[in-house]
């Protein structure tokens, strides 16, 4: 099997999408199934499971044993941490098969991480930006810039786009960008340094 043009595929890799975009890595034992949409400059580690009907973005890291099944989406810039595991059936059974519209999508918005043995249970949004602990549970949406960890995952402060957690200011310690939550309760990055 050839690879698309553009894209390193190890010896021991198994890359079977057409649809791969330049400049991407897939490493030795990683799968990555036909109909399955990896973006420009991604990173596909060892023993990564890339099913069909995943859509990632461009430069998507996927650290060693992540496990991605249909109907995940995850956005340009989205880190996803050793042995992240995806869902996408609430009701699985042996004996059931379910396909298109009886899985549950799930949709990681730019930028986010999630860190190593994070299970996503499938319907969920992830927000941009958000920040998921290792071994969390994410059972709900998470809102953009949150930090969440825990079985399940709870929100226990805010991220800034660099990744380093807000100071009760809303001012990332590490970069100086200020921040701001709107009337709606959602965090941005507030450029203009103004305050509401």
């Amino acid at each position: 099997m050839t690879a698309p043009e553009g894209v390193a595929v190890h010896p021991r890799g198994l890359c079977e999408s057409t649809t791969v975009g330049a400049g991407t890595r897939i490493w030795a034992f990683a799968h990555v199934l036909d109909g399955a949409v990896v973006g420009r400059d991604c990173n596909v580690c060892d023993g990564v499971f890339v099913e069909d009907g995943v859509v990632l973005g461009d430069r998507v890291t996927v650290k060693n044993g992540t496990l991605l099944f249909a109907g995940v989406r995850c956005e340009d810039d989205v880190f996803l941490g050793p042995g992240v595991v995806f869902t996408n059936d609430l009701r699985p059974r042996a004996a059931i098969r379910r396909e298109g519209d009886a899985l549950l999508t799930t949709t990681v918005r730019e930028g986010a991480t999630l860190g190593a043995a994070t299970v996503v249970v499938c319907g969920v949004e992830i927000g941009a930006h958000a920040f998921v602990g290792a071994g969390a549970v994410v059972t709900a949406p998470v809102p953009a810039h949150a930090f969440v960890v825990g079985n399940p995952a709870r929100q226990r402060g805010w991220v800034c786009r660099c990744g380093h957690r807000l100071a009760d200011d809303l001012v990332c310690p590490d970069c100086g960008t200020p921040h701001r939550l709107g009337p709606d309760g959602a965090m941005a990055a507030d450029p203009v340094g103004s305050r509401s």
